[in-house]
């Protein structure tokens, strides 16, 4: 395919874009952006947080050792590299060409760091309760009792016992002095080329974690408790350069201008550390301080040891890195919530990269907190750095113990999959469109499982110098693979769409319910009740015993939009009859005299019409449960009553045309509301006859009034009201005159 010159894509947030909100004919798939495209399989190629693709440098696999983690590397001018280990305790020798032996092994339970000086003399520091050896090759050093020298080209010997708990970091200055960066009560110690050693520098730190050189001679220290990054003289005077927002400095890196480069991670305030158990035979178990890489006091010697690492994805805070400016400003350049930084270091090009863990990611970081997903490991961790004598950089990695060339060679070409596209629709795939440059191939495929190992259509190549056409089969999931070739041109991808068009689908109904004395209020357009999801906000409704209230749930897997038709019939009708049509709110309310009493049924029509041509929408029905409707107030018939002394017989008769009686209640003289059984007691039938007697309230003369003899000559009225199942009400008075 020939090079081709797009326009500059620009975009910052969401990778994917899908046109759901107006379901209507070709749909697309647009990727660009990071957050989607991280979600692929990149293979020689690295990912931009602008969004887009381009080719990664190269990424050779040296060697891959028996131990577990490898913590810190050094070469030699002759590209062989010396790997500090641990699970096993071992300082391997990896020649260029990936031939591994094991040139020391100690007692303790991880060799954490080591430094190489201009002589090719290797110090090793130990831990927990390490002590710093010195390995020469070819040299006549002492053995020492407690470490093995397993390659007799190498001789071992204790160059220094720091009576520390840890020692985390070791570094050489340009005379030969090792300084090592310790924990527990957080000094750094020297130790000249004589022996001679001394507390160069203490802190107020539990731990100093890493060391690093400045072009001009001074220490820079990173900090475990504050996440302190202290500037260091060769006389030992000290100055804060930065109180970091992390609570411990995992690496350290200083490029030729004189910027520091300084990792944080972990929450400054939290007693909350991440240990991994290590099934180390023989070995003692360990309390470790917290996020840091490494082991510490001993107890058991058979039990599984306890060592700490830095927090894994998820963990509180995540990681930063910061940059501080030979004037001292201090600025963040990176942030993750995910992955934790272990090592910094340059490339060739004078590019940052940061070793991450626990995805095994290394990030290039530029300016304005623009970074590159560079390359990711077959391993966990990416925990260092160090430069190849041929170009390059030799990257180690923990989980599993591996060694890598980064960079160096340019790569002839990568291969990116994308993520697998759901359409959740049978669909058919349209034209791809793709912008980018350089020397791209494109290819796509499809399948109706989500994972394209089962059976789905082979890679086809996307024509993109003709017509784009996506040949592959219909189906409901996609992906795309794009292939950059090295040319004259950079090969890059900055977008890819996919059109297609999914296969309409009738609507589907959950439900269609009917309420009585219930009326539905309009909501505004938008709100959720005709956007074609599956779950929708319930409208505001008021309480209406003359209205009959309508509500439906229904989906449509287009995510259409769709209109509904409300039909009703009654009992014994064949005919359904319109109720109200061409409705966008999923509810309807009515009033309930406009059909006579009796029972009825709701039929609600969905079409998904507006969002496809005549002739090709869709529809689905569904009846609502049997209900029935009473807007008709019971007969009063015959009432009568008569006075006998302080008693009053009453009798009457109910009637409702459509549904039984089901309560009758009395009053004399405007008292207290009182419930009366029908004759028979039980109030099922829709006539319902009453014969009681009731005794007559002895209410008080009014003032000024005669006292009579109750029920002389006094007037009493009686009232009667009567409710059917619908609480349709019906009242009668009747007034017994006194004689």
């Amino acid at each position: 395919m020939q090079s081709r010159t797009v326009r500059t894509f620009v975009g910052v947030s969401l990778l994917v874009f899908s046109t759901f909100a107006v379901a209507q004919g070709t749909r697309t798939w647009e990727q660009s952006k990071f957050e989607e495209l991280e979600k692929g399989t990149a293979k020689g190629i690295a990912i931009c947080s602008t969004g887009g693709l381009e080719l990664a440098p190269a990424f050779k696999s040296i060697a891959t050792t028996p131990s577990t983690y490898i913590w810190s590397i050094a070469a030699d001018r002759d590209g062989n590299i010396y790997a500090a280990t641990g699970s096993p305790a071992r300082i391997y020798r990896i020649s260029p060409d990936g031939k591994t032996s094991v040139i020391f092994e100690p007692q303790e339970l991880q060799v954490q760091a080591l430094a190489m000086d201009k002589a090719g003399a290797i110090y090793a520091a130990t831990n927990p309760d390490g002590k710093i050896y010195k390995l020469v090759h070819g040299g006549t050093s002492k053995k020492s009792e407690k470490a093995t020298a397993t390659d007799s080209d190498w001789s071992s010997a204790v160059y220094f016992d720091p009576d520390s708990k840890y020692i985390w970091d070791l570094a050489l200055d340009a005379a030969g002095n090792v300084y090592a960066a310790t924990g527990d009560q957080g000094q750094i110690l020297r130790v000249t080329p004589k022996g001679e050693h001394s507390v160069f520098f203490k802190s107020e730190e539990a731990h100093i974690r890493v060391l690093a050189f400045d072009s001009k001679g001074n220490l820079i220290a990173g900090s475990d408790g504050s996440g302190l990054i202290y500037w260091i003289a060769p006389n030992g005077d000290a100055f804060v350069l930065y109180s970091a927002p992390k609570k411990e400095i995992t690496a350290l890196a200083i490029d030729k201008d004189g910027n520091i480069y300084a990792a944080g991670a972990g929450e400054k305030h939290s007693s909350s550390s991440t240990s991994i158990t290590l099934p180390i035979s023989g070995a003692s178990t360990s309390s470790s301080s917290s996020g840091t890489p490494g082991a510490s006091s001993s107890s058991s010697a058979s039990t599984p040891v306890t060592v700490s690492v830095t927090p894994g994805p998820g963990a509180a805070g995540g990681s930063e890195i910061y940059r501080i400016a030979p004037d001292g400003s201090p600025a963040r350049v990176w942030s993750s919530r995910e992955d934790l930084v272990y090592s910094l270091a340059f490339d060739d090009h004078g590019r940052l990269l940061a070793g991450t863990g626990n995805r095994g990611h290394v990030f290039a970081v530029g300016p304005g907190e623009q970074f590159t997903d560079l390359l990711t490991a077959t391993a966990s961790q990416v925990t260092a750095f160090t430069r190849a004598p041929g170009g390059g950089l030799y990257a180690a990695t923990s989980n599993l113990g591996k060694i890598f060339l980064l960079g160096g060679n340019t790569p002839s070409e990568g291969t990116y999959e994308s993520d697998v596209f759901d359409a959740h629709i049978f669909s058919r795939w349209g034209r791809a469109e793709f912008r980018g440059a350089g020397k791209v191939e494109l290819f796509a495929r499809s399948g109706n499982v989500d994972n394209p190992d089962r059976n789905w259509s082979g890679w086809k190549k996307v024509d993109l110098e003709k017509d784009g056409s996506v040949e592959v089969p219909s189906a409901r999931f996609v992906q795309w693979k794009g292939v950059l070739h090295a040319g004259e041109r950079l090969p890059r991808v900055e977008s890819v769409t996919l059109n297609y068009l999914p296969k309409n689908v009738a609507p589907e109904f959950d439900d269609v319910n009917v309420q009585l004395g219930v009326r539905y209020q309009p909501t505004p357009k938008g709100t959720g009740t005709d956007s074609g999801q599956h779950f929708d906000t319930p409208p505001p409704s008021n309480r209406d015993r003359e209205s009959v209230g309508v509500r439906w749930t229904v989906h449509d897997d287009n995510d259409d939009q769709m209109v509904y038709s409300v039909y009703y019939r009654g009992d014994g009708d064949s005919r359904w009859l319109l109720l109200k049509d061409n409705l966008t709110d999923r509810f309807y309310s009515f009033d309930a005299s406009l059909l006579p009493d009796g029972g009825y049924t709701v039929k609600v029509v969905a079409s998904d019409s507006p969002s496809h041509s005549p002739g090709q929408e869709l529809t689905a029905e569904k009846e609502s449960a049997h209900f029935e409707i009473d807007t008709t107030a019971p007969r009063i018939e015959g009432l009568t009553a008569s006075a006998n002394g302080d008693q009053v017989h009453i009798n009457f008769k109910a009637a409702d045309s459509y549904s039984a009686i089901k309560r009758a209640e009395y009053s004399i003289d405007a008292g207290d509301w009182r419930f009366v059984e029908p004759v028979g007691q039980i109030s099922d039938s829709k006539t319902e006859s009453y014969d009681f007697q009731a005794a007559i309230p002895a209410d008080p003369p009014a003032p000024g009034a005669p006292v009579l003899e109750k029920s002389v000559g006094i007037e009493h009225v009686i009232v009667v009201r009567v409710y059917d199942r619908f609480d349709n009400l019906s009242s009668a008075r009747f007034v017994i005159r006194g004689h």
